[in-house]
């Protein structure tokens, strides 16, 4: 196997921000309404974004790439992929019925068919085939649209991506369904080594059986380009005449979109722009197409084929629809690694040692802005006045070498005058400007975390400026100051360094610094402040009061739910359920914890609450059980009790619970006096929560957290 190239982070990265890119340009433009005629008419050549999005919602095309890759990141073994893994995925980082993908309705969606096959013993890959489904279903252009990870796992290798994509779209997919990943994720295996876009799209139709339909619409694109090279409209009607979705039955069949993704490719002949904006103005499944093609023409131009005003409004962050309300605040550079460390082991080599932090999931936030342009998400409370700006060779000196930094640039600002340069580590409703996916949210930033920034001043006018760190509360919006006030004097480095406060019960959603004018009268400050590190972690121990919460997106804050119908009642989070439900907050990857919960049993013989959950489908939960009874039960795609004992509890009485897991050791008290202990060691990290499981109606709140390690 022939060695990873140097640029392959690089790549990878504008892979992964191409795709975003062309799926916030499509998206405006998916639903049916929009034809190719009128897309046409209203918005003539595209040439930029044509919606502003304050923060653009979750997406499937964003969600599949990144969840359905956890079938790999989350095996011990991750030398192969087999459809099994896939199929957990599946299970364990969705939640029923809302978010991840379009839950149309069995027999309609393929996705949705699926899934609940799966969930009713329909292993994959008999899941996703025509033999179980038929072949209407099995070819909508599902299994296209989710597999961009497989490509950007294994560069220069077409081959394999094709395989591994093959095997991810067979728990939904099959014929054209998967014809279609083997082409996308061959096409993002190829880029990173290929010439120019011809050498990538044949590497691509290789990988696709000779004389199947797709391979037929390939050919038809081909041909027609050859003869009409520079005339991408007539190409597209010839796609409506021959092959258009009348020929193809179905809500979204794969065949007509290839047709689109093998137009745009050829047509935008290797330009990044080019390609995702014929792929948006030739309609149909638009934000699946341009992110697609995005991700291809992200690898093969890299970070420079990405102009400024497709980049920065992604500005490295895109919310998810997950299960996982950590896992659903997604950095761009931090996935990015994560996945580089993946593609080297795959291909038999060392971890790089600057990736070897990312080889494994972790807590907490490390930025360092060394990716070309990487912001890491950055912004500034007042743009008019404050920029966020990446900056190459301003950062520390590390042997000899600059690094990079984040400009944090003032400019004229008065006495008493303030600006703030944040992170957004939580979410809100009012924060977006459509639903979409539904996409819930746990803080990232807790009390008890420990936050560093470190940063140089430039001054180029006035004379004093203070810098504090802060913090903001999101249930009133209110900015609290963590740290004393440092002046710092131009060229000197400084760290700033707090500790998350106790913010009582709520959430921080932003997490920063706030620099403040303080020169004298009739004279302003103007500069920069160059951060060069940023980093969030360490064990939080934290409350939640429910009485602080609001229901945005379907789900209590912060919570985020699987089944059974959660309310805020008597300011407690009110549990109805008729089967098995829970509710999950907190971090996915904080291993030895203690959650404690008042809880109230109203209906019902199941009470519980939860620790180390990775997802629905894994965790463990401990509390009431039974009339008369509690235990301490595991998930693991399937529940166990592991041990359980007689208690005497009633309906309408408080009660504290509390679930204790340190190494392998797991310990329920109730009001304060450990009443059940086992060992054991299936689950090593996860979330919290609280759930049922079965039929049952109960109180739970307020929480405590206290992450051990």
């Amino acid at each position: 196997m022939p060695p990873i190239q140097s640029d392959y982070l690089e790549r990878l990265y504008a892979g992964f921000l191409g795709k975003n890119v062309g799926i916030r340009l499509g998206a405006p433009v998916e639903p049916a309404i929009w034809t190719y005629e009128r897309i046409r008419e209203i918005y003539g050549d595209i040439t930029a974004y044509v919606k502003p999005y304050r923060n653009f919602a979750a997406d499937d095309d964003a969600n599949g790439p990144v969840f359905f890759a956890r079938a790999l990141l989350d095996k011990e073994d991750r030398s192969k992929l087999e459809a099994v893994d896939v199929e957990r995925a599946w299970l364990d980082y969705a939640r029923d019925g809302v978010g991840m993908f379009w839950w149309g309705g069995y027999g309609k969606s393929t996705e949705h068919t699926a899934y609940l096959n799966m969930k009713n013993g329909i292993h994959a890959p008999e899941s996703g085939s025509i033999g179980r489904n038929g072949k209407v279903v099995a070819e909508q252009i599902g299994g296209q649209i989710f597999i961009d990870t497989w490509g950007l796992l294994w560069p220069g290798r077409p081959d394999k991506a094709a395989d591994f994509a093959a095997t991810a779209a067979s728990v939904s997919h099959d014929g054209a369904g998967i014809h279609g990943a083997r082409f996308i994720a061959a096409c993002i295996a190829a880029a990173f080594t290929a010439k120019d876009m011809g050498e990538v799209f044949a590497a691509g139709a290789a990988e696709v059986p000779a004389g199947s339909d797709y391979a037929r619409v390939l050919a038809a694109v081909r041909d027609f380009h050859r003869a009409k090279p520079g005339d991408f409209r007539s190409c597209m009607e010839m796609l409506l005449a021959e092959w258009g979705y009348d020929k193809w039955p179905g809500l979204c069949h794969m065949i007509p979109n290839a047709g689109v993704c093998a137009l745009s490719l050829l047509y935008g002949e290797g330009d990044f722009c080019r390609t995702v904006e014929i792929a948006t103005m030739c309609g149909w499944d638009t934000d699946c197409n341009a992110g697609n093609v995005g991700t291809i023409l992200g690898v093969l131009g890299g970070l420079g084929g990405i102009p400024a005003r497709y980049r920065d409004p992604i500005n490295d962050s895109i919310v998810l629809s997950g299960i996982a309300g950590t896992l659903n605040i997604l950095d761009l550079p931090t996935f990015a690694r994560r996945l580089a460390a993946q593609g080297h082991e795959l291909a038999g080599e060392p971890v790089p040692p600057a990736l070897l932090p990312f080889a494994k999931d972790a807590e907490g936030l490390r930025f360092d802005f060394a990716l070309p342009g990487s912001t890491h998400g950055f912004r500034v409370s007042d743009p008019s006045r404050f920029a966020a700006v990446h900056r190459e060779g301003l950062g520390a000196v590390v042997d000899g070498k600059a690094g990079n930094a984040l400009e944090f640039r003032f400019e004229r600002v008065e006495r008493e005058q303030s600006g703030k340069l944040f992170h957004k580590t939580f979410y809100r409703r009012p924060d977006f400007d459509d639903e979409r996916y539904s996409p819930t949210f746990a803080p990232i930033a807790r009390p008890g975390h420990r936050v560093r920034m470190s940063f140089r001043l430039e001054r180029w006018e006035g004379e004093k400026i203070g810098v504090e760190g802060y913090v903001r509360d999101s249930r009133n919006g209110r900015d609290r100051t963590t740290t004393a006030a440092v002046f710092p004097a131009p060229g000197k480095r400084y760290t700033l360094e707090f500790t998350v406060p106790d913010l009582g019960g709520s959430s921080a959603d932003e997490v920063g610094l706030v620099l403040t004018g303080f020169s004298g009268a009739k004279k302003r400050d103007s500069g920069r402040l160059l951060l060069e590190e940023f980093e969030l972690g360490g064990l939080a121990h934290y409350t939640i009061d429910i009485a602080a919460q609001s229901v945005e997106f379907g789900c209590v804050t912060p919570f985020s739910h699987d089944k059974g119908a959660w309310t805020v009642e008597e300011g407690r989070l009110h549990l109805m359920t008729h089967e098995r439900a829970a509710s999950y907050t907190g971090g996915h990857a904080v291993a030895d914890q203690r959650v404690s919960a008042r809880v109230r049993p109203l209906a019902g013989t199941s009470h519980l609450v939860a620790a180390r959950c990775g997802g629905a489908m894994r965790g463990y939960f401990a509390g009431f059980d039974g009339e008369g009874r509690v235990a301490i039960l595991r998930n693991d795609f399937g529940v166990e009790r592991l041990a359980s004992a007689a208690f005497p509890w009633s309906r309408g009485s408080d009660y504290l619970l509390s679930l204790e897991a340190v190494g392998d050791r797991l310990a329920l008290s109730v009001d304060g006096k450990k009443v059940l202990e086992v060992r054991d060691g299936a689950h090593r990290a996860g979330m919290v929560g609280c759930g049922s499981m079965e039929a049952a109606r109960a109180l739970y709140g307020p929480f405590e957290v206290e992450e051990l390690s």
